[in-house]
């Protein structure tokens, strides 16, 4: 029998600038998850949560999904990829809504490795930027952002643990 684990996240020494991670899977926004998050976050902007107003008194003549539930999708996508060992989330540089996102889109997302930067005070981490776009079903840029991730070398990664042994 083999043993298989599931990586998550890179070390320091696995990101390379230029490299490109196309995140998997997509995810498909429903009425009910833009809802509920507006509903979380308390923003109650009728925009995003009033279908009569959105049809008859905006630009789009329907809801727009809140843009922080678009960036939070496309950032968590990325975390398999990017972040599921990092020691800190140091910085988002710059973040870009470049078209609206309506109920019913799928949003798919990729990131690129802009530069890294081994830590001048801790020789067991460094830095790693980013750059990660969001995209819709059509192909369409929705969101941008950049950001700077505290990534931990592989010789100073602690070992994966469960509270459980494995049958054998």
């Amino acid at each position: 029998m083999t043993v298989h684990e599931r990586p998550f996240g890179r070390y320091f020494e696995d990101f390379e600038p230029g490299d490109v991670y196309k995140h998997w899977p997509g995810k498909t926004i429903t009425e009910f998850d833009d809802h509920l998050f507006c509903m979380m976050t308390m923003n109650h902007h009728p925009l995003h949560t009033d279908a009569y107003y959105a049809e008859r008194q905006t630009q789009f003549g329907k809801n727009v999904v809140v843009g922080n539930l678009v960036y939070s999708l496309v950032l968590g996508m990325s975390v398999p990829d990017v972040s599921g060992v990092a020691i800190a989330n140091l910085e988002v540089e710059s973040l870009q809504h470049k078209k609206p996102t309506f109920h019913g889109d799928t949003i798919y997302a990729e990131t690129k490795v802009l530069g890294k930067v081994e830590s001048k005070s801790k020789s067991d981490r460094g830095v790693v930027s980013v750059e990660t776009r969001g995209f819709n079903q059509r192909g369409e840029e929705v969101c941008y952002f950049r950001r700077s991730v505290m990534i931990p070398k592989r010789s100073a990664a602690q070992p994966r643990e469960r509270p459980y042994t494995s049958p054998e």
